[in-house]
């Protein structure tokens, strides 16, 4: 069934607004392309009832905007009334692209910049709104979410700052660890797997896969990502594999201990397809070690899967393992920023979230139950059957 075919069951909580940051533009302009089309489109008896007021619009859109001062402080402002609306506010905290003037020198905001922007915006809304939702898909401070010794709780912090400004539901993707949430326990907490759109870019990308326990298996790089990892093995009906981290504790390399090597615990990849699943591409140094393992150990084709790219010790290191038949494709989002040169690299393959996150909006906006999307088993074992019955 087409979603804007979707029958209407419940009064909407308010008049929808989108708020995307300026960090989120790209990614806020197609989400809103796909509320403004299914609304349209959506047939109901009850849109020209008054509960339905502004149903229907061009643009969900709220113009809003952070104007910095010389010394690089900031204020948020709205551009029109949010008075009784359903608010999304959306942000990417990872978007090192936006620079801001500071005394006279160029800024790259961080994402502590982007927070307090987001903040500020929350702020500007004044307590009118109906209702507020944030959507971050890269969980600010989620690496940070336990205490190891003398150390700050900065996610759980920004949790509860973001509760105590009036946030209802907060929607994040693959959270580093889900159970930071237990910061707010009494309010809507989502943490989003972007599977099935994975399994859809891959097999669009590649015709001639065989998926099956015989052919393929998942790994995680870590045992962090072991949750993840199993999920996905499970719903595609594979076998899975693990690398653990040999480290050395006896000295410390930029803040961490070093690793020694990789050491890898399931079955036999030889002639196998591989998927590696991780939350994040970070300097990608683990994902790259795994990828060039995986091929010593004769791994057919290396497919790395990972929800945020951040790619910050840029794409040299990973141009090389692609030309020396380490990797042959890489999957991210465009959940956080993506730069040219990424785009542009043939092994790699963009993931778009935004329908995604416009059937989590339209939901929650009409208060319906967000399971079936949250889980995706239906949607994967139907996409399965097409591509092996040669629909590709």
């Amino acid at each position: 069934m087409l979603y804007e075919e979707k029958t209407i069951e419940t009064i909407p909580v308010g008049p929808l607004g989108l708020i995307p940051l300026k960090s989120c533009k790209e990614l806020g302009d197609k989400v809103n392309d796909y509320l403004v089309s299914w609304r349209q489109e959506r047939e109901s008896e009850h849109k020209s009832t008054i509960a339905f007021s502004g149903y229907q619009r061009d643009s969900y859109i709220i113009g809003a905007s952070t104007p910095r001062f010389g010394t690089g402080e900031a204020k948020g402002t709205l551009q029109e009334s949010v008075r009784g609306d359903d608010l999304y506010f959306m942000v990417d905290v990872c978007n090192y692209s936006l620079t801001y003037s500071l005394c006279g020198m160029t800024n790259h905001m961080s994402p502590d910049d982007h927070f307090q922007d987001l903040k500020r915006l929350i702020a500007a809304s004044a307590g009118k709104a109906r209702r507020i939702n944030v959507i971050m898909p890269f969980l600010y401070e989620s690496r940070q979410h336990k205490r190891s010794s003398r150390e700050s709780l900065d996610c759980a912090l920004a949790l509860r700052e973001l509760v105590n400004m009036g946030v209802e539901n907060i929607i994040t993707f693959d959270a580093h660890d889900p159970r930071v949430q237990n910061a707010i326990p009494l309010k809507g907490f989502e943490t989003v797997q972007p599977i099935y759109q994975f399994i859809k870019y891959l097999l669009r990308e590649e015709k001639e896969l065989d998926i099956d326990s015989e052919h393929m298996m998942v790994i995680s790089p870590d045992e962090g990502g072991m949750g993840r990892a199993v999920f996905f093995a499970n719903v595609l009906g594979l076998d899975m594999g693990m690398f653990y981290k040999r480290r050395d504790y006896t000295q410390i390399v930029n803040g961490r201990n070093p690793i020694v090597a990789h050491e890898f615990l399931g079955s036999s990849v030889e002639g196998k397809d591989v998927i590696i699943v991780d939350d994040m591409i970070s300097s990608g140094e683990s994902m790259l070690d795994v990828a060039k393992e995986l091929k010593r150990r004769k791994a057919r084709k290396v497919f790395v899967c990972s929800t945020f790219g951040l790619f910050t010790n840029g794409l040299a290191k990973f141009d090389e393992y692609y030309e020396n038949g380490f990797i042959d494709r890489i999957l991210t989002t465009n959940l956080v920023y993506q730069t040219p040169d990424l785009l542009s690299r043939p092994y790699y393959i963009n993931v778009d979230m935004s329908k995604y996150i416009a059937l989590i909006i339209d939901n929650l906006n009409h208060d319906a139950s967000l399971s079936e999307l949250l889980n995706p088993t239906t949607r994967i074992n139907r996409l399965l059957e097409r591509y092996r019955a040669g629909y590709r």
